[in-house]
């Protein structure tokens, strides 16, 4: 399976998808797979657009170079992300969890506006760690069994993998900004 495609589940990538996630009760319906689809291209978009923010705003080399780390998997993934989705004929659906995220992810983006120099750098990366690790919640816990279609939960399993190393990555990153 190509690296690239299997990083769609990077695309679930980056602290905003708690908030999301914490508001789905048992009660809620489950996901389809266009619902998860459109989760995924959703919190993609969201980590490119922290890390353009970390990019403009850090002057940190190793912040910067995470930054540029996950504007590129994300993007690469988001690009991925929608050939999948053509192949496999879905139209990603609009959901409470899609809008929540975007919600969540102005509000972040607007606190982390008013931050300069190391204060930026904690708060951004200190978000990428709780952001990541949430991620791999909902994906293990959510989305991979909510996902339907076969190719897109094999993906979802191999991309939680990828996932849990950009994790790692960011606490190491965070433990050296202490």
């Amino acid at each position: 399976m190509n690296k690239t495609l299997v990083a769609l589940a990077l695309a679930l990538g980056v602290g905003f998808i708690a908030s999301a996630h914490a508001r789905q009760t048992a009660a809620a319906p489950a996901l389809n797979d266009a619902q998860i689809a459109h989760i995924a291209y959703t919190a993609g978009e969201i980590d490119i657009a922290a890390a353009k923010q970390a990019l403009k705003k850090s002057r940190n080399k190793d912040v910067r170079a995470f930054a540029e780390e996950m504007a590129r998997d994300h993007a690469a993934v988001n690009a991925q992300a929608l050939a999948l989705v053509r192949k496999l004929g879905v139209t990603p659906e609009n959901n409470p969890t899609s809008e929540s995220l975007s919600k969540g992810a102005a509000d972040e983006l607007k606190k982390l506006a008013a931050l300069k120099g190391s204060a930026f750098d904690k708060a951004y990366v200190d978000n990428e760690v709780a952001y990541h690790r949430t991620v791999n919640n909902a994906l293990s816990g959510t989305l991979i069994p909510s996902a339907q279609n076969a190719e897109l939960k094999s993906l979802l399993e191999t991309g939680l993998k990828l996932f849990q190393s950009h994790q790692m990555h960011a606490e190491h990153l965070a433990q050296s900004l202490k």
